[in-house]
């Protein structure tokens, strides 16, 4: 599958700014791999006390762009129905959390997550975060999409 710019990202995530952490996907095969990129740019909120003078992406932001890149994966898969508004994609679980160097102003975050496998409804999925090719975070998380009651 060819790439996806934001326009189509938005179309897999109900996330939007401040919190969307997904501008492109490079590589997608649906349902089994993606590889999705962060931009990091200084104005964003979190840096304004994670730390000032010192800006470093906070290790949970990282968690959660592997999750949205696991959204769009588990969306993309054909049949897939999209998250709504009578759904949400949830985080069940982290294991194995390990991170290896600062992500900082001027990264470009590039997020690799394959398909482990489903089983009652919960995906379980491995993630390795990278930045100019070496790994700065990797982790095993499971997400499952539950009905929550509309607005």
């Amino acid at each position: 599958m060819p790439e996806l710019d934001i326009y189509q990202v938005l179309k897999y995530l109900p996330q939007r700014y401040p919190i969307l952490m997904i501008d492109k996907v490079k590589e997608l095969d649906p349902g089994k791999r993606i590889v999705a990129l962060k931009n990091v740019s200084a104005n964003e909120p979190h840096f304004q006390g994670h730390f000032p003078g010192r800006p470093i992406m906070p290790g949970v932001l990282i968690l959660e762009a592997m999750a949205q890149a696991a959204g769009v994966l588990v969306f993309s898969a054909e049949g897939a129905a999209r998250p709504d508004d009578r759904s949400v994609y949830y985080y069940v679980g982290i294991d194995d959390a390990r991170f290896k160097k600062p992500v900082i102003p001027g990264d470009q975050l590039e997020l690799e997550v394959t398909f482990e496998r489903s089983l009652r409804g919960i995906g379980k999925f491995g993630c390795v975060a990278r930045v100019g090719g070496g790994v700065v975070a990797e982790a095993t998380i499971m997400c499952s999409l539950r009905a929550v009651d509309p607005l």
